[in-house]
């Protein structure tokens, strides 16, 4: 069975550039994938005053759902971007999941039990309407060009710029650019131009996707099962998502034809079994895969970066792809603009290989532990894993073994050369604020939100209590913050705590006491990948 295209928005293609005397266009920064990771690196970029040019081999957004989970953190940087309220609204806000072993539910969990969170633990909303609400926040923003129907077949990587072949139904031509991101997904052209290969794992076991049309009274969980009694041997997993649809994923097996399984007569009996038979529903995508769980041994090639699919895979469960994907942006298109404006060190840039093929690894990790409990290799895996399950319906010290795909985390950049070392006070107070680590939003007494207060593009100083140091760099804005209240206590700030944030709003350097200025520039210049200042 083929893809039912959910919502047609079609822009049409774009055509091909008048060229310049010479034939060749010159860009600051190119990107190649119009998916959610290329869309939020263009307009992260444009934010910060760099002309981007998106390159698209298609006109229309993506067909079936496809990515639906959307971590708080993703939504905290689409809201930097100016896109996370209209996320919010179409999404589906969910917190809650429980997990069963055959018809017994053994346990529930919240991930985000304490209030003072402007963005809930994830939304779920379908692929299409999230890669729309970017689409038109990029249509708005002048510095911004889309280009679709436009495909990049080659890539030369050159000491001072990067050129692309581009294919269009009018004909090819050539773009040079300074940099170039390669958003363009698990089947980049751009990294089969350049030869390159994942290194990971490929799971032998079939998973069935379909998104069902129906009006039911389940509740917005996420619900997982192993060995379902409507689906015996599998898994299955049952996710509510805007416009009355839902997600079902079953477990096949290795042996299952992905062709004969995707078609209605194998799809539409299980979803019966699961639904039951007076269910009312229609099949809206379909689709069969295998789980993945590799990465690019590099990321950044020269001046060509890859970001997303195009740099790593792991298996949906556990909602790692796209919010992965996302953050590479975050990371990745503060340190290009401080580049392309002259402001930062040598470091910088190679330290977005340092800090996101970390955090791939522990995707890959992860992903991969959920796929070896999801579908145990031999009877002696399977055992021990029905043994876990058998005692998580009694004990809460084996919940924490039981992996249906742990869900996708803020990454923390621990070991990066981009960070200070840090302050012992408030590695005791505040632990999960060390430098590297995710800021995190708290509610302040005006109404506003703290990580609201810091979307400048820019460095930012957070200052507790006492006004901060000065004088300043100008690059660095400074935020004042009481020190009480649920901002305070959750950075573990007393009256002169500071905390220097980069734009990606990660902590670069923090101190329980008001530092010297001359600690602050320090702590900026290494944040901007400068070496350190000997005494």
């Amino acid at each position: 069975m083929s893809a039912i295209p959910a919502v047609e928005i079609r822009f049409g293609a774009s055509p091909r550039p008048e060229l310049p005397p010479g034939g060749l266009e010159h860009k600051p920064v190119v990107i190649v994938g119009g998916g959610p990771v290329g869309l939020t690196a263009a307009l992260d970029l444009a934010g910060q005053g760099i002309a981007v040019l998106l390159l698209d081999d298609d006109d229309t957004v993506s067909t079936g759902s496809r990515a639906i989970c959307y971590a708080k953190r993703t939504l905290e940087i689409w809201d930097r971007l100016h896109v996370g309220e209209s996320m919010l609204e179409r999404g589906v806000t969910w917190q809650v999941g429980k997990v069963f072993h055959g018809a017994e539910q053994l346990y529930r969990f919240d991930l985000l039990p304490e209030s003072g969170h402007r963005f809930p633990a994830f939304i779920n909303l379908q692929q299409y309407h999230a890669e729309a609400a970017l689409v038109a926040a990029a249509q708005q923003q002048p510095l911004i060009e889309l280009r679709w129907c436009h495909k990049a077949v080659a890539v030369r990587n050159h000491a001072e710029a990067v050129e692309l072949d581009i294919e269009t139904g009018q004909g090819t031509y050539t773009i040079r650019a300074d940099y170039v991101l390669a958003a363009d997904g698990a089947r980049s052209s751009l990294r089969r131009s350049l030869g390159l290969d994942f290194r990971g794992q490929v799971f032998e076991d079939r998973f069935l996707i379909a998104d069902v049309k129906m009006r039911a009274a389940f509740p917005t969980e996420r619900w997982f099962w192993f060995e379902p009694p409507f689906h015996g041997g599998g898994s299955a997993l049952l996710h509510k998502q805007p416009d009355d649809v839902w997600r079902i994923d079953l477990q096949l097996g290795p042996d299952a034809d992905p062709e004969a399984e995707r078609q209605p007569e194998r799809v539409l009996p299980r979803l019966r079994q699961m639904l039951g038979p007076e269910a009312d529903f229609e099949l809206e995508w379909v689709s069969v895969y295998t789980f993945q769980c590799r990465r690019l041994d590099r990321f950044h090639h020269g001046r060509l970066f890859f970001i997303g699919d195009a740099a790593h895979q792991v298996s949906p469960f556990g909602a790692r792809g796209a919010n992965s994907g996302v953050q590479d942006a975050d990371n990745l298109a503060w340190k290009l603009a401080a580049c392309l404006r002259g402001e930062a060190g040598p470091a910088l840039l190679e330290s977005y290989d340092t800090e996101r093929l970390a955090a791939a690894d522990e995707n890959i990790l992860n992903s991969t532990r959920s796929t070896d409990f999801i579908a145990p290799k031999g009877e002696a895996a399977r055992l021990m894993r029905d043994a876990v399950l058998e005692l998580a319906g009694q004990f809460g010290f084996a919940r924490r073994l039981v992996n249906s795909g742990r869900l996708s985390l803020p990454s923390h950049y621990h070991d990066t050369p981009l960070n200070s070392p840090d302050d012992p006070a408030l590695a005791v107070s505040a632990p999960a604020l060390a430098p590297g680590a995710p800021a995190q939003d708290a509610p302040l007494p005006e109404g506003d939100w703290l990580l609201r207060r810091c979307q400048q593009g820019g460095f930012t100083l957070l200052g507790f209590g006492d006004a901060p140091v000065n004088p300043l760099p100008q690059q660095i804005a400074v935020v004042t913050l009481p020190a009480m209240g649920q901002a305070a206590e959750r950075y573990g700030a007393v009256a002169g705590s500071v905390y220097l944030l980069r734009p990606d709003q990660h902590v670069a350097a923090r101190w329980h006491r008001a530092p010297k200025p001359e600690q602050v520039l320090t702590a900026y210049r290494t944040a901007l990948g400068f070496p350190a200042i000997q005494a």
